[in-house]
């Protein structure tokens, strides 16, 4: 009785026959601590959990047995920046989940595998004919630990797997003991990984690519940054779906190719690739010209042709930057010296030309913003996305930080209000929240609350009338809020991690909002329409290059300046190496 009594998120849980549970904070990881580095056997007790999140504790050093056993219902497992290394796993997670879909063991140092996880080693006899552990497992969050091989169990236990994230490990070599050998036990159907479409090994120190990533029928998104490559295998060039590919950080033997890298679409580096490279082409002609064959028989059988592919160039999205040195009135952001301590970096720019105006565009781009906030901003954790109309914005902006008793905003959707008594009503609502639904998490700005815990100062961005226009991680205000008449965007990306990761996701939103504008020229939706359906409406163009021609009027992205308050440059975007992370999707015209 007294474990349980120390444990009162898990009785409540078992009360109110919570489907989901995230635990985290100080007082968790004392209490894991006093139970001898494991998760509380109380926790076995909860059969009906979907959703497990435990992130960021320290003291969690293993799993302890039996977990999947109790949870089998379990479609998610966060068990991010825990202390599970070296071996911390033992058994693995006891058994079979056959109804897991993300299972995210980043950030914990983990040395080795059990074998149904892609460790190293041979997988047990059985493995061959024994039903898959993890058959709908989608994604496999291995980034940050301390791996330096990899087996082939992953394949047969995770046949639906679609996303493997291994950057941040000891690796030295892809797909190396991944793909199961050839002839070597039962065929697996399909073959190994037939809907793996994203693999990400960035910061390891991968020696050698091997040419059997053209395994991997699926793949679209590769990124093995920041290794040890000196040459690129020329089998890249026959993975059919391959769109986007991150290269750069390697000391390429062929210093055209590493260039290339540095600066070129994917396209064309697979296009180099498969002509063999400087001094290959002809001595290799024939092979070359079998496997074009094989290439584009794969791609007839996939529903492409050359006159699609020609189309799909033609009809690149298109974004067109205007440097600050070009622009007569370009914005600029002052960054107060107390900002470091609390929220430290930013980036900013404005997007000009965006169409918010017909049927759903709106909501689609609304709904993106929070997508992207799921995905690429862990939740808000990595960083915060804030998009305002340029129009009712006056600048020069401030970035700066301010106490919670001080700090005012008029949130979105609220009136004006102290940031400490909106936090403080925000968890009067999530606590409400929680006991209407039955379950531990909670929606919307509720879920970002504990991002500010332990904070003397919060981070806000001021326009120059003194109005808090931004509040991250939580809110921006309602005095920039975006409509549908709204043409121009300013936009900001914050995070108290990295600059690089405020790039990444400005990349990444513009790459969204062009997507997002090219999808409302094509649908013609009626500019009255508050119709929820996505559907197309309005007859439809049977003029492919017509279509084109209207579609590929470039957004105008303006370069804006975040500065120190004597005004010496610290970020400008974007600069000319930004925006390559989309550069297979995107062409920036500079």
């Amino acid at each position: 009785m007294a474990a349980a009594a120390a444990w009162p998120e898990l009785e409540a849980a078992g009360r109110e026959r919570r489907r989901e549970l995230s635990l985290a904070g100080a007082a968790v990881a004392e209490r894991v601590a006093a139970g001898g580095g494991r998760l509380p056997a109380a926790l076995l007790a909860l059969p009906l959990l979907q959703s497990l999140e435990l992130s960021g504790c320290a003291a969690l050093r293993e799993l302890g047995p039996g977990l999947a056993a109790a949870l089998p219902a379990l479609h998610t497992l966060v068990l991010r920046g825990n202390a599970l290394g070296p071996a911390g796993l033992g058994a693995g997670l006891g058994g079979p989940l056959p109804a897991l879909r993300l299972l995210d063991l980043s950030g914990n140092g983990l040395e080795a595998l059990p074998a149904a996880l892609g460790g190293a080693g041979p997988a047990e006899e059985e493995a061959a004919t024994a039903a898959p552990a993890f058959p709908q497992l989608r994604s496999l969050n291995l980034s940050g630990n301390r791996l330096r091989e990899l087996g082939p169990g992953l394949a047969r236990a995770a046949p639906q797997l679609q996303a493997l994230l291994l950057s941040g490990n000891c690796l030295r070599e892809l797909p190396g003991g991944l793909l199961p050998p050839a002839g070597g036990g039962a065929a697996l159907p399909g073959g190994p990984f037939p809907l793996l479409s994203r693999l990400e090994a960035a910061d390891n120190e991968v020696e050698e690519l091997g040419a059997d990533i053209a395994a991997l029928p699926a793949l679209k998104s590769l990124d093995v940054a920041n290794n040890r490559l000196r040459e690129l295998p020329a089998a890249l060039a026959d993975c059919p779906r391959l769109k986007e590919a991150n290269f750069r950080g390697n000391q390429l033997k062929d210093k055209r190719l590493e260039k290339m890298v540095n600066g070129c679409q994917v396209k064309a580096i697979l296009e180099y690739l498969r002509a063999g490279g400087r001094g290959k082409g002809k001595a290799e002609s024939a092979r070359e010209e079998a496997r074009k064959k094989k290439r584009e028989k794969q791609q007839k059988k996939d529903g492409g042709d050359g006159e699609q592919d020609e189309l799909e160039e033609a009809s690149k999205l298109l974004v067109k930057v205007l440097h600050v040195s070009e622009n007569p009135a370009p914005l600029v952001v002052k960054v107060s010296p107390g900002i470091k301590d609390v929220r430290p970096f930013i980036v900013c720019c404005v997007l000009k030309g965006v169409n918010l105006k017909p049927g759903n565009a709106l909501k689609r781009f609304l709904s993106a913003q929070t997508k992207l906030h799921e995905d690429i901003c862990e939740k808000r954790t990595a960083a915060t996305i804030a998009t305002h109309d340029l129009q009712l914005i006056k600048g020069p902006l401030l970035y700066d930080v301010q106490p919670p008793d001080e700090l005012k905003i008029t949130p979105l959707g609220r009136k004006e209000i102290k940031a400490k008594d909106l936090l403080r009503q925000l968890q009067l609502e999530a606590e409400e929240q929680r006991k209407q639904k039955k379950r531990q998490n909670v929606s919307g700005l509720h879920k970002y609350l504990q991002l500010l815990d332990g904070k003397d100062n919060y981070p806000c961005l001021v326009d120059a009338e003194g109005v808090v226009i931004s509040f991250p991680p939580i809110t921006n205000s309602e005095k920039t809020k975006i409509r549908k008449q709204t043409r121009d965007l300013f936009l900001e990306v914050t995070s108290d991690t990295s600059l690089q990761i405020c790039k990444d996701v400005m990349d990444t939103l513009i790459l969204k909002i062009a997507e997002l504008n090219r999808l409302t020229l094509e649908n013609k939706e009626d500019s009255g329409s508050d119709n929820e359906s996505d559907a197309l409406c309005g007859p439809v163009n049977l003029n492919p290059s017509q279509n084109v021609q209207q579609m590929n009027l470039p957004l105008v992205v303006e370069q804006v300046r975040v500065v120190d308050t004597d005004g010496n440059l610290k970020v400008l975007y974007p600069s000319k190496t930004d925006l390559t992370t989309v550069s297979s999707l995107l062409t920036v015209i500079r």
